[in-house]
């Protein structure tokens, strides 16, 4: 369906994933894809879609594969015209997702992983917890999140190792960009 480059973008909570699309999408002219962020947007239209979607979401259950797909699909479509790539982030979050993906919307590009030791990502979301007002950046909450997240996360760049850039993601954020940049001229930018 994308004749631009799709990049997965995975990381464990805290660790930098956001900062880094921001720069590639300032740099590359990339459109960032958040799958939380489409929902929520597509909750506040008001759309028959919408108004499913808060349903499910206000009954505390996830929302399901193919509707989350529906979103990633049409926003890729939206912005295919104005779009020198598309940076997918956090998602996928399982192996079913990734498959699904890349059956149903198009293949991905390359997989970017931003890999830093739970120990960082634990301080980093304490850290942001000081400020954030978030109920989750509590420590037992954070590390319950982080072995969900490597459950996972496994799998998935096990399946996609030919695409995967292992990104050492506990340095200084322009060290990271610079092996980020280089990924993605490498891989996805000719």
């Amino acid at each position: 369906m994308s004749e631009k480059p799709v990049i997965f973008v995975i990381g464990g909570p805290g660790c930098g994933k956001g900062t880094q699309c921001e720069k590639i999408v300032a740099k590359f002219g990339f459109t960032h894809l958040s799958t939380g962020d489409l929902l929520r947007d597509e909750v506040k239209s008001g759309s028959e879609r919408g108004q499913r979607l808060n349903k499910i979401m206000e009954s505390g259950q996830l929302v399901p594969l193919e509707e989350v797909l529906g979103l990633l699909k049409d926003a890729i479509q939206k912005n295919q015209s104005n779009s020198k790539g598309f940076l997918i982030d956090g998602y996928p979050r399982e192996l079913d997702q990734a498959i699904k993906f890349q059956e149903q919307v198009c293949p991905c590009s390359l997989v970017l992983y931003f890999d830093v030791s739970d120990e960082t990502m634990v301080k980093r979301l304490l850290k942001r917890g000081e400020t954030s007002g978030r109920v989750d950046d509590n420590e037992e909450t954070i590390r319950k999140r982080l072995d969900t997240f490597h459950k996972h996360v496994d799998p998935i760049l096990d399946h996609c190792k030919e695409k995967l850039s292992r990104i050492a993601a506990e340095r200084g954020i322009d060290e990271i960009f610079t092996d980020v940049c280089g990924a993605i001229s490498k891989t996805v930018v000719s």
